[in-house]
């Protein structure tokens, strides 16, 4: 084998580990642990009642830990109609940086909804972005809702 055929080879070779182990890196990037800390995020969307579609827009600050459960605040409005509210939850962080969250959210203790939400991380475990699957009231109504909330991380834990 002559000189430029070994280079070819050698140069095909490192391509083809480095396409075969790029998969494995990137799919080992995301964690509870690199997502725990703390969030500030920004939610928007509608909720579809029976009357018509209802405009929301909210600001979150979560605070999550290793285990994957979190606790915080929510400010919103729905309608025009403000609230003060408070959140506890679990979520789900998969290698791949996708997950799912799943939410009480309490007005001055008591319960008013169970949301369900779709998330990906980005920015190294920075900014996570989320979908809302589900809105479910305490005596067990399904509504409808387009939501979606994007955030930061505002520290590491």
């Amino acid at each position: 084998m002559n000189h430029k055929a070994r280079i070819v080879l050698a140069i095909l070779f490192v391509t083809v580990l480095s396409m075969t182990l790029a998969p494995q890196v990137a799919a080992e990037r995301c964690s509870l642990a690199q997502a725990a800390g703390s969030w500030g995020a920004t939610l928007t969307g509608t909720i579809i009642l029976p009357t018509g579609g209802v405009p929301a827009a909210a600001v979150v600050r979560i605070r999550a830990d290793h285990a994957g459960n979190f606790a915080g605040t929510e400010d919103r409005n729905v309608g025009g109609q403000f609230v003060h509210e408070t959140l506890t939850g679990a979520w789900t962080v998969n290698s791949d940086c996708t997950g799912t969250v799943n939410a009480s959210i309490f007005q001055s203790g008591v319960l008013t909804r169970t949301v369900v939400l779709s998330i990906v991380f980005d920015d190294d475990s920075k900014q996570l972005r989320m979908v809302q699957q589900s809105l479910t009231l305490p005596d067990g109504t399904s509504i409808p809702v387009v939501v979606t909330l994007e955030g930061r991380k505002l520290s590491g834990d």
